[in-house]
């Protein structure tokens, strides 16, 4: 058919992942004119697909949606089709290595096909949890797809000042974040725990420290079930409660950590993982073993790696890869 691409022999770099890091890397394999292969599910499954608007993108003063961002990153690489093989939508399944390269086995358009390169690029990302609801984690999209639920609060913080804030969570994380939003001078925080028990911290201690430093720093608990959600007509974030209680919030702040950090395929390839699961890297993207060395030819960008979960550290481990990639092995 024309226009898609056709699987070649070998590639110098097979990119699994096509949110912002693995664009990136697609884009900067054929500046450096070396043929890759970018495998990827397709952009509504990067975290910044239904963002509407974000702040800290160098070139948008009044901001840019994620979709739109993404959408410019896919016409970027589409452009460079004599050195990108852009397979999408697709899926990828193992990653091996064999005779001193890499077999990436993905599925698309209904075939299975594997990809031979001397170089991988992870870029998978991860997946937020999202609160369910009745059984359901659709019932929060609307209020997320209109910025009135955060995820990210490096990226978003700066738009919690003097604003009521509801944040989703029960555990050591949304205690610390619930404290972390504190910083950006919010009117009120509080912690919605969805029906859960609290509990701050893997031991007593740690739960009674940040429990106690919630209360001195005036952060309710509302430990009731959700229901459901309302007033997205006001913009603000209702939500409802099993016993009948309704609240209100500016905003709500999702503190539930991660469903999927795609660790499957990083871990069949012998890499280490820091505490909170993100795969360790060194400072050019390579992935490292358990002893801490580099694993030659393979490099993880983006939010699926250690270190801040921001777009542009994204397209600069993704920078970082190409070009050790590139100096050291193409």
């Amino acid at each position: 058919m024309p226009g898609l691409p056709r699987l070649r022999e070998r590639y110098d770099l097979a990119i699994v992942g096509g949110g912002h890091a693995g664009l990136q890397a697609a884009e900067k394999a054929a500046l450096l004119r070396r043929s890759a292969a970018l495998i990827d599910r397709g952009p509504k499954y990067s975290r910044s697909f239904y963002a509407p608007r974000m702040d800290n993108i160098p070139g948008f003063p009044e901001g840019v949606s994620g979709h739109r961002l993404l959408d410019q990153q896919v016409a970027a690489v589409r452009a460079q089709s004599a050195w990108v093989d852009y397979f999408s939508p697709a899926r990828a399944g193992a990653v091996e290595r064999t005779d001193g390269e890499f077999v990436v086995r993905f599925d698309w358009l209904k075939q299975s096909l594997a990809a031979r390169a001397r170089v991988v690029v992870l870029a998978m990302g991860v997946v937020d949890r999202i609160p369910e609801v009745g059984g359901r984690i659709d019932p929060i999209f609307p209020w997320a797809n209109q910025a009135l639920v955060d995820f990210c609060l490096v990226c978003d913080g700066h738009d919690l000042v003097d604003r009521s804030v509801g944040v989703l969570g029960h555990d050591a994380f949304a205690a610390r974040t619930a404290l972390d939003i504190l910083d950006f001078a919010p009117r009120s925080v509080e912690i919605l725990t969805h029906g859960a028990p609290p509990r701050f911290g893997a031991t007593e201690e740690e739960h009674h420290r940040l429990a106690s430093e919630l209360e001195a720093r005036a952060v309710p608990i509302v430990t009731g079930t959700i229901v459901g959600f309302d007033e997205i007509r006001e913009h603000r974030f209702g939500v409802r409660f099993a016993d009948g209680v309704h609240r209100s919030y500016d905003r709500g702040f999702s503190a539930l950590g991660w469903y999927d950090m795609h660790d499957a395929v990083p871990r069949a390839l012998g890499c280490a993982f820091d505490d909170e699961g993100f795969v360790r890297v060194d400072d050019d993207s390579r992935a490292l073993d358990g002893a801490g060395r580099p694993i030659a030819g393979l490099y993880v960008v983006g939010d699926q790696k250690s270190g801040w979960n921001q777009i542009p550290e994204a397209w600069a481990s993704a920078e970082r890869a190409v070009l050790h990639a590139w100096s050291a092995y193409l």
